[in-house]
């Protein structure tokens, strides 16, 4: 019988996967090298393909739609109900295999390439505007120590640092003037 189910438990190079047939009955156990992927699910019959939402899971699932395969896309924690013994990787995609064909499974939508470009740019800039935000509570901090009170917020140390910098009766050293006009 044809493999009608296939659980893929993804990795960096190397992944496991796990099918079944219609009846539920074992077909294929495998390890896959990520260069082998998408042959071995080219020369495959279309079939329904679980995987959990995890690094890279989106890239897979849309390669893997491109072949003609049903793909879906599970939270990990609805996957783990269903490991049967240890935890392994070949464990991993038969639970990923059982999960994908229960009727009552929540699915997370495959996301497209835009869709992954805007959250990428999001996160970044949150993270960056998160470390802007300590540097410069950090800066305010150290001024404080010389007993240089400058207001909250980006705005109000941006206009002080220049005067702050060039005034030489203020206590700050010159080394401390170097790092502290890296932030201007």
């Amino acid at each position: 019988m044809a493999i009608t189910c296939m659980g893929i438990d993804l990795a960096k190079q190397v992944f496991q996967i796990h099918g079944v047939n219609k009846a539920g009955k074992v077909q294929q156990r495998k390890q896959l090298r990520r260069l082998q992927m998408l042959g071995y699910f080219r020369e495959l019959p279309p079939c329904l393909i679980g995987m959990e939402a995890c690094g890279s899971a989106h890239y897979w699932a849309r390669e893997l739609i491109k072949l003609g395969h049903d793909v879906r896309l599970m939270a990990p924690q609805f996957v783990k109900p269903c490991v049967k013994s240890g935890k392994n990787d070949a464990n991993d995609a038969e639970a990923i295999c059982e999960a994908v064909g229960r009727p009552s499974m929540r699915f997370v939508a495959i996301k497209t390439v835009e869709q992954q470009v805007i959250q990428a740019e999001h996160r970044i800039r949150s993270r960056l505007v998160k470390s802007r935000t300590a540097l410069t509570n950090e800066i305010r901090g150290f001024l404080a120590e010389f007993g240089v009170i400058v207001a909250k917020s980006l705005g109000p140390l941006r206009k002080a640092l220049p005067d702050l910098l060039e005034d030489a009766e203020n206590g700050l050293t010159g080394e401390f003037s170097r790092v502290a006009g890296m932030f201007e």
